[in-house]
């Protein structure tokens, strides 16, 4: 677990960035689902999974949905909450373990595109599941969008937010850890 005041303290400072990276970018990518918006929140949160592992990308992807649904995103609420979280932590998870046994830029581009996958996928399903229930739509409204809009969304979003991960975290990670270990 997090025993080291510093690394709480910087792990609070990145989902404080994640809800700040949120209500200042969010952008639709289909017109048909202008709910379905882009936004860099992810970035922080892939950070403090690098940085201190999985467990800790989980704390922050909690920490951040949960001010996020109480602020930004009121709108969504608990549903906006619970999908944020079942997508991030899908994502950092396999990102984490992955980087976590090969600390290289190679386990990086592996953790992060077996997270991407792995974020899509479950997002089909937390979508087939959750979203009739929480948006009061059909099912079948939902199944519909889960190929030709869902999919695609979050393979763009987790895709977007690992690239810029990828570009920043090597020269981030001497500020982020240092002192943390």
């Amino acid at each position: 677990m997090i025993k080291n005041t510093r690394a709480m303290t910087v792990m609070a400072v990145l989902a404080a960035l994640s809800v700040v990276l949120v209500s200042l970018i969010h952008i639709p990518i289909f017109p048909q689902a202008p709910f379905l918006e882009y936004d860099p929140a992810d970035i922080p949160i892939l950070i403090a999974t690098f940085a201190y592992g999985p467990v800790a990308g989980i704390i922050v992807t909690i920490i951040a949905s949960a001010v996020q649904a109480v602020t930004v995103s009121a709108g969504s609420g608990i549903y906006g909450f619970i999908m944020h979280v079942i997508s991030t932590s899908a994502l950092c998870i396999p990102a984490g373990f992955i980087y976590k046994s090969k600390k290289s830029r190679r386990g990086a581009l592996e953790g992060m595109t077996s997270g991407i996958v792995c974020m899509a996928a479950v997002m089909l399903a937390a979508n087939h599941f959750i979203t009739p229930f929480f948006m009061g739509a059909p099912t079948e409204m939902v199944d519909a969008m889960l190929l030709p809009t869902i999919l695609p969304f979050n393979l763009i979003k987790g895709g977007i937010n690992c690239v810029v991960t990828f570009l920043i975290y090597k020269p981030l990670s001497r500020f982020v850890i240092k002192g943390t270990k």
